[in-house]
Order: structure tokens, then C-alpha cells, then sequence
């Protein structure tokens, strides 16, 4: 396994986590899709959502893949009037990670991050592991340690 900013960032705080590889031929990348392709429950398989807000700039949300960004609920937690999507050309200059494979840890420059709180529901949830095809098992609790991450109700 190539090591990623993310997995290189785990191992420097020694925090247990699992790498997942998984096919990624077919092209699909959604979050469900690789659920399904790692015998995961897609409910415990989050995605990287960045936006940027009027005031607040740039803003990492994490969710379930199953779900859509509420984007009133993000502006909310964000501080912020209003957010959107940050374009997907975007995300590589802006955070290091390409699209399909942006993971919260180990982005260019710490953003805020906000996590749904539906991840605490679960012993560990899985999230992109900073490349498309690798994807990191994890806590929660380790996961917002990681990201100074807070958990909000988000879709």
C-alpha cells in the first residue's frame, strides 16, 4: 500500500485504524458504491464534502455516503450565511486531494471540519484514506481528534 498524508498522520499519533484497498476499475466511486465493494455498511461509509461559505471560507463536512449535504444545516455549523460546493477542479489545488479520494486528514492546510453526528452511533465509521481506491477504518472520537473536527447534525 502507497502511503497516503492521511495514513502517514495516523501512524505519526498512533492512532489504530484499518486500510481498506478496493477496486476501483469500474469507475464507480460513490460513497455507496464503495461501500459495497468493501462489504461495508454504507451507513458507516462517509464522504468529504468541502465548501466554501460567504464569510467562514473554506469548510470540510463529513457524512454518511447514503446522505446529501444539508446546506442550510452546514452554513449553520459553519458559522456562516450560506455555503456551497466548492467545484470539483477546485478540490486538488485547495486540498491536496483529488476527487473520489479526499480525505479530512492530512488536507494542505487544517479546515474546519464538522462531522455528522450520526458517527457516533458507531464504534467506527469509515472515510477516503487520501487517494481514490484506499479507504481507513477508524473511531470517530479519533477521527475529529485528528481533524479538530466537532459533530453536528448536517443532512
Amino acid at each position: 500500500m502507497t502511503k497516503t498524508n492521511a495514513v502517514r498522520l495516523l501512524e505519526a499519533a498512533g492512532i489504530h485504524f484499518i486500510a481498506r484497498e478496493y477496486d476501483i476499475a469500474d469507475g464507480e466511486l460513490s460513497g455507496v458504491a464503495v461501500a459495497l465493494k468493501t462489504m461495508q455498511e454504507p451507513d458507516r461509509v462517509f464522504k468529504t464534502l468541502v465548501t466554501e461559505g460567504k464569510n467562514t471560507g473554506l469548510n470540510v463536512f463529513v457524512i454518511p455516503s447514503s446522505t446529501e449535504l444539508d446546506l442550510k444545516k452546514a452554513a449553520l455549523a459553519a458559522g456562516d450565511k450560506y455555503v456551497e460546493m466548492i467545484k470539483a477542479r477546485e478540490l486538488e489545488p485547495k486540498t491536496g486531494y483529488v476527487h473520489g479520494g479526499c480525505s479530512p486528514i492530512g488536507m494542505k492546510k487544517q479546515l474546519p471540519t464538522f462531522i455528522d453526528e450520526t458517527a457516533e452511533m458507531y464504534y467506527t465509521i469509515i472515510v477516503s484514506g487520501g487517494r481514490v481506491g484506499l479507504q481507513i477504518e477508524l473511531k470517530p472520537a479519533d477521527l475529529a481528534r485528528m481533524t479538530a473536527a466537532v459533530f453536528r447534525d448536517l443532512f
